[in-house]
């Protein structure tokens, strides 16, 4: 385990992961809320509109694209 800096929040904490133990069931509920869009509509639509639908920040949106998978089918 590591020194790490919550990219939610901003928090340190030691632990694994890019999100802080308090942030952890949020995110994943926007990365689950994230892939049920993609899913259903594609990634056709520019980031800020995709966040205007779901409520996740863009910033958020882009890490979740940085972890790779989704498909613009």
């Amino acid at each position: 385990m590591e020194f790490n800096k919550c990219t939610r929040c901003g928090s340190f904490y030691v632990s694994t992961g890019d999100v802080c133990p308090k942030c952890i069931t949020k995110d994943n509920l926007e990365l689950g809320t994230f892939q049920n869009y993609v899913q259903e509509n594609g990634l056709n639509n520019s980031l800020e509109s995709v966040s205007n639908q779901t409520g996740i920040s863009i910033k958020n949106l882009n890490r979740f694209i940085s972890y790779g998978g989704f498909n613009n089918d």
